[in-house]
């Protein structure tokens, strides 16, 4: 008897866990339900047991997430080192998180820089990589790595919403959901 191969972990950072992170937990939880990718996420400066802040709530209903039942937690080495695939909301985060678990390093990637070098990743060499998402998550990292001079530089940083104005969440908001929508695209296409 075989047995299956543990899910893939995908884990998206920012500072409080509290905004963009759960944000991208739950819109990408959303698209890849049912398949072998678990998704998570943390703060490196999370607001230990807080619940997803109050305006970026009705924004990820409205897109199809559940932010019930959610509860901020902090990034240490035992929540990310297990990550196949760290989405940064800020290049700052991503500083955090290779500190804090150097081998993460090749795995590490702001949510942004991600979704900007997919446009450049072959669909056919994903899909070669693997038959499911999760086995597609594990394959993102040297993929996208690979088209990084074709990609060029762009803006990594989601915007922080935290103590703005509904505008300011749906600015960050309208930045982050299309890269998620562009990442769960590729994991299932």
């Amino acid at each position: 008897m075989t047995t299956a191969p543990e899910p893939a972990l995908v884990l998206a950072v920012c500072t409080g866990n509290i905004c963009r992170s759960p944000a991208v937990e739950r819109l990408l939880a959303a698209r890849l339900a049912g398949t072998d990718v678990v998704v998570a996420s943390a703060g490196t400066r999370g607001v230990v047991g807080a619940p997803v802040s109050a305006p970026m709530v009705p924004l990820m209903a409205a897109a199809g997430a559940d932010a019930s039942g959610f509860a901020a937690r902090r990034l240490n080495a035992t929540v990310a080192r297990d990550a196949d695939l760290v989405l940064a909301l800020a290049r700052r985060h991503r500083a955090a998180i290779v500190e804090t678990v150097p081998a993460l390093v090749r795995r590490t990637f702001t949510l942004l820089e991600l979704a900007r070098l997919l446009e450049h990743v072959d669909p056919a060499d994903l899909h070669a990589a693997g038959a499911t998402p999760g086995e597609r998550v594990r394959a993102l990292p040297r993929l996208a790595t690979a088209v990084r001079p074709q990609a060029g530089r762009g803006e990594d940083d989601v915007l922080d919403p935290y103590g703005g104005s509904d505008e300011l969440y749906r600015q960050s908001f309208g930045q982050l959901a299309p890269a998620v929508e562009a990442i769960a695209a590729a994991l299932l296409a």
